[in-house]
């Protein structure tokens, strides 16, 4: 989703001249539209192919690269193509395409063909694709055996008892030689000689090279790209331009992520309180964290002392088949659309009740992987930051030989990132404790190695832009955010919209979630994105957004309902 899960460098019209000009120096192939492989795409209107580029634009001599392309036409008059891209990063676009071909079609005005594609270092379609370091699933977990890769980081209170801090300092040396190891182990797999060619300023490359087949080397390039994908949002010849759920650019741009991942958490608490305060609204017969008479307070009381038992377990047993960090780790990413908080708290919540208290069943006590834990109740820990769930196609196009997690997600936001700092593990940890105390209470001891691995990752791309951010449009964007993002903070999208000044303009929806598009439904916000894309027309700057009335996070409880209720002094 997924995860997380999600950065937006944003190099203003910078393709306008050095892509362009560069991406111009290689003859460009063309796309040969066919059926789709209906094991990997079930939409029956979508076409399919692929495009050959250079894997180095600036060396042509180093080869060439394919990316698996797909194409829903039109269903009006055609003015043209918009090229969309999910984020993740690693999430595949054809996948993506498939699942939301009505929705992308509504808030494109249905008059341009879409087009999207798995970038580099993204499934086993396009080449240089997924990549894998290890062998099997449990060669990673034996690997990982006993570490917080696998088991989270146990704390309680915000780090306040000097135990907890000892024991996780106790780990450093352990997990820096554990992910340098990593590091090696990917560049000697089948991907490492492709891993200095993934990253974002290759995919925007790559995509002007595909507007250049597909429309003309000089026509204005038309994108709506979400989450990580609004990275790619500003580097080329701005056309429509639609980018939801935005990070700081700057920030990413000048900053490590292994050590300031958690400024971007400013409003997941929030979320929390929300969360909990939707189930205290409906009550036993509709959450069953509550009962009669439990207000948010009460709710959060029960998670705490769950995460409390977690942790008391954990310390007695080593084996414990589910650990606090586990579970925080975990919720962060179920908490990112509220379209799964029904399913989080009559589900999962009641799982992890039983699994602590040793009444699951034995097969789940007994296992101590994450494959298995949380059974149905929350998703594994490294699912990408996704804008909908795609392990159904990763599932159908992974080699059966391998089960092992994906390293696409760590390589495409470490390629991105800057230079190595020197930054050790005890580093890392030091930025957990102060963002778990200043941060974010419920989520700061989270383990997100996607983040977390990029101090020691040995290789960055061959071209990154780190700015300026603020050059001049051709034409101008909307920037879409949600008031409470997990991740892409609205701060975050106010910091872009004041670098471009009247270049563009900030739509938010005021409600809980992932992006604007995707956190709630909002007849609204597909209104004002479908008016811009089909006729330019731009709403005034800083519209808000409600979400849709009859949309429920609860049975009979609305996002409304939510924000009028919102405590105040949560202690998570």
């Amino acid at each position: 989703m997924l995860t997380h899960v999600i950065s937006s460098i944003y190099a203003l019209v910078f393709a306008c001249t050095a892509v362009e000009a560069d991406s111009a120096r290689h003859s460009v192939s063309a796309i040969i539209w066919g059926a789709c492989d209906h094991s990997v795409v079930n939409d029956t209107s979508l076409s399919c192919g692929y495009f050959d580029v250079p894997l180095d634009y600036q060396d042509p001599s180093v080869g060439s690269a394919q990316l698996a392309v797909a194409k829903v036409n039109a269903t009006g008059e055609r003015r043209g193509t918009v090229f969309f891209n999910p984020g993740g990063p690693g999430e595949s676009g054809i996948s993506s395409l498939d699942q939301n071909v009505n929705l992308l079609l509504e808030v494109t005005g249905g008059v341009y063909d879409i087009v999207s594609w798995d970038p580099r270092g993204v499934g086993f379609l396009t080449t240089p694709g997924e990549v894998l370091c290890f062998d099997s699933l449990e060669e990673y977990n034996a690997f990982f055996n006993g570490t917080i890769e696998l088991r989270g980081i146990e704390e309680l209170d915000n780090f306040s008892n000097p135990a907890d801090i000892d024991a996780l300092f106790a780990q450093a040396d352990t997990m820096q030689k554990k992910y340098e190891e990593v590091g090696r182990k990917c560049l000697q797999s089948p991907s490492g000689k492709y891993l200095k060619y993934i990253g974002t300023a290759a995919t925007v490359r790559d995509m002007v090279s595909m507007a250049d087949a597909l429309e003309g080397p000089d026509t204005p390039i038309n994108y709506f790209g979400v989450s990580y994908g609004t990275l790619i949002g500003s580097w080329f010849r701005i056309g429509r331009v639609i980018v939801d759920g935005v990070l700081d650019p700057v920030r990413f741009a000048n900053y490590e992520i292994s050590t300031h991942f958690l400024h971007y958490l400013t409003s997941v608490d929030t979320m929390y309180e929300a969360l909990i305060t939707g189930c205290a609204l409906a009550g036993p017969t509709s959450c069953a964290a509550a009962s009669a008479g439990d207000g948010p307070l009460d709710i959060n009381a029960k998670i705490q002392a769950l995460l409390k038992a977690a942790y008391s377990a954990a310390k007695a047993n080593l084996s414990a088949p589910l650990t606090s960090g586990q579970i925080r780790t975990n919720s962060f990413f179920d908490i990112y659309t509220t379209s799964n908080w029904s399913a989080l708290m009559n589900e999962g919540y009641p799982e992890a009740v039983r699994i602590v208290n040793g009444e699951a069943p034995e097969n789940v006590r007994s296992s101590n992987t994450p494959s298995s834990r949380y059974v149905s109740a929350v998703s594994s820990y490294s699912r990408p930051l996704l804008l909908t769930p795609c392990s159904a196609y990763k599932a159908l196009v992974r080699r059966a030989s391998n089960n092992s997690p994906t390293y696409s997600p760590p390589a495409i936001w470490c390629a991105d990132n800057v230079n190595l700092q020197g930054t050790t593990m005890a580093d890392v940890f030091h930025s957990i404790i102060a963002g778990t105390r200043n941060i974010s209470h419920m989520f700061g001891a989270g383990w997100y190695t996607q983040f977390y691995l990029c101090s020691f990752w040995p290789v960055r791309s061959v071209e990154r832009y780190q700015g300026p951010f603020d050059k001049k449009l051709a034409n101008k964007i909307i920037i879409g955010s949600n008031t409470y993002d997990p991740i892409t903070t609205l701060a975050g999208a106010q910091r872009l919209a004041g670098l471009l000044g009247e270049d563009a303009v900030l739509v938010r929806l005021n409600g809980f979630g992932h992006t604007a598009i995707v956190g709630e439904p909002s007849t609204c916000i597909r209104d004002t994105y479908s008016a811009y894309m089909m006729n330019g027309t731009l709403p005034a700057n800083n519209t808000v957004c409600k979400v849709d009335a009859d949309f429920e996070v609860f049975p009979g409880v609305s996002t409304a309902d939510i924000l009028a209720n919102l405590p105040s002094g949560v202690d998570a």
